[in-house]
């Protein structure tokens, strides 16, 4: 995809390192600790389970817990279910292509262990490609090598680590979505409107990604319409703008008319197994076999908004209740790095933010070359963007899903991450070195220089500054914790 220059090389092999020390750890976690009891989907196994299906699930068995049941339930049996709606179908398709490719297996094990091992398999691959990814868009966008560097090494440790790895679609959308950013930060506006589309159909909040896009259009407009003839600009413009609104909500779209053809069509309905009917009458789950449900007769039908709202309690300020002050704990964090990037970033380009980024700079010199790193005009659409997802995140979702919510949709969470440790650590002077060349100058007696310098200062973390701890040791933190209490169906993020 990209070739590899020593520094991808460094970023690659601390991603796959990280994939498989997460790994690891999961299959620890889950043997030793014992599971809690939760009140969460668990549909019965109709394949019965050999030795070496009980293997896998003794193995993997942790990446499949909370949300990761829906998912592996809908690319076994299908969208069967109301509420298995709220999953869109981009990861399931992809669970159930690695469990093809598997077919060889299949003798020995039944599809559900199928679709664990891939879960597993694919899930790290697409987190480090998009630790590759993220780490081109940084070079593309802040123009400094080091923060780029810097930026896609914290991904590794993201906060949201377990959700990287376990059967959710982060790591896909995480992937799609960098890669549609440095596709568009090159130019490539159609190849980047395919991957945002793609993401829409992984994650609903991909429909957000449409800012990125018209700002795009906005500024080509707002570039040529001094040597162009303004109407013709303005139409073209117009036309851009439909077209992405139309790409990147067909998969959405799509989406909602497959259930209305499943739930409100008469004979459209097929056969469910009887254990799994049985479960939606024990558990009060409405299934395509039932009555019409009333989102049937709205004037605009959408399955989404409807089980957001009735299923989830999503809604404006519905989550803001005493019993749920320790999930906005859990969020604070995150909430406090993103909020604090934007105040960072507003105070120093206030003029940028009240153009909406389409300042047109007086002097040339600065427009062709401008401040490198996170506080590069550049940044100010990706500023918006994160800043964006959090109100909405905090204002109208589960509070405690933010973390995961962000760290897979906005780079804003690493290039500020970097930004910090670059602006606050003296110490990353002596440790660091660029990927295959010495570092500059002799550290410290008795301090170890690893050539990942985010390792090298977890190494030295007494002699590390204030800001570095609370950025790293939140990031370990919540990456390790994350392992210790998902799996092991207990709350997390």
């Amino acid at each position: 995809m990209w070739p590899l220059d020593p520094s991808r090389k460094e970023v690659l092999g601390f991603a796959v390192s990280c994939r498989v020390l997460t790994l690891v750890l999961q299959a620890v976690f889950n043997a030793i600790i014992p599971d809690h009891r939760a009140e969460a989907f668990s549909p019965p196994r109709l394949a019965p389970s050999g030795s070496a299906d009980q293997l896998v699930e003794g193995l993997l068995g942790g990446l499949s817990h909370w949300d990761a049941e829906h998912f592996l339930f809908i690319a076994e049996h299908g969208y069967l279910y109301e509420h298995n709606f709220a999953f869109f179908p981009g990861f399931p398709l992809v669970l159930l292509l690695g469990a093809e490719l598997l077919r060889p297996l299949w003798g020995l094990l039944n599809l559900r262990s199928c679709l664990l091992i891939s879960v597993a398999l694919l899930n790290s691959l697409f987190s480090a490609l998009a630790a590759l990814a993220l780490h081109d868009l940084g070079c593309l966008v802040l123009r400094c090598p080091r923060q780029a560097f810097y930026g896609a090494l914290l991904f590794c440790l993201s906060p949201a680590n377990v959700f990287l790895t376990a059967g959710y679609s982060e790591a896909l959308f995480a992937l799609l979505t960098f890669s549609a950013m440095g596709q568009l930060e090159r130019g490539h506006s159609w190849t980047s409107g395919l991957l945002f589309a793609l993401a829409t159909g992984v994650r609903s909040n991909g429909l957000v990604n449409i800012g990125f896009l018209i700002h795009s259009q906005c500024q080509g407009f707002f570039s040529s319409l001094m040597v162009h003839n303004a109407l013709r600009q303005l139409l073209k413009l117009m036309g851009s703008v439909f077209l992405s609104v139309f790409t990147l909500g067909l998969p959405f779209a799509l989406f909602q008319y497959y259930a209305y053809t499943q739930f409100c069509l008469p004979g459209s309905a097929h056969p469910i197994p009887q254990p799994l009917l049985q479960l939606a009458v024990d558990q009060g789950y409405r299934t395509v076999e039932g009555n019409k449900p009333p989102w049937c007769s709205w004037g605009l039908p959408l399955i989404y908004s409807y089980i957001q709202d009735i299923y989830w309690n999503v809604g404006f300020l519905r989550y803001f209740e005493l019993k749920q002050v320790p999930n906005f704990l859990l969020a604070a964090p995150m909430a406090i790095l993103v909020a604090w990037a934007t105040w960072t970033y507003v105070t120093t380009h206030p003029w940028l933010f009240l153009t909406l980024g389409m300042q047109r700079s007086k002097n040339k010199k600065t427009l062709e070359k401008p401040e490198p790193g996170f506080l590069s005009p550049r940044v100010f659409v990706y500023l918006v963007h994160a800043a964006a997802l959090l109100l909405f995140g905090s204002l109208c979702m589960h509070v405690q899903v933010l973390t995961r919510f962000l760290c897979s949709s906005t780079p804003i969470v690493y290039w500020f991450s970097a930004h910090l440790l670059l602006d606050q650590e003296p110490l990353l002077k002596s440790l660091e070195a660029v990927p295959g060349k010495p570092p500059a100058g002799d550290p410290p007696p008795g301090q170890k220089v690893p050539r990942n310098s985010i390792m090298g200062l977890l190494y030295n973390w007494k002699t590390c500054s204030l800001v570095t701890r609370c950025v790293l040791g939140y990031f370990v933190t919540y990456w390790l914790l994350g392992l210790l209490l998902h799996c092991n169906w207990l709350p997390w993020t």
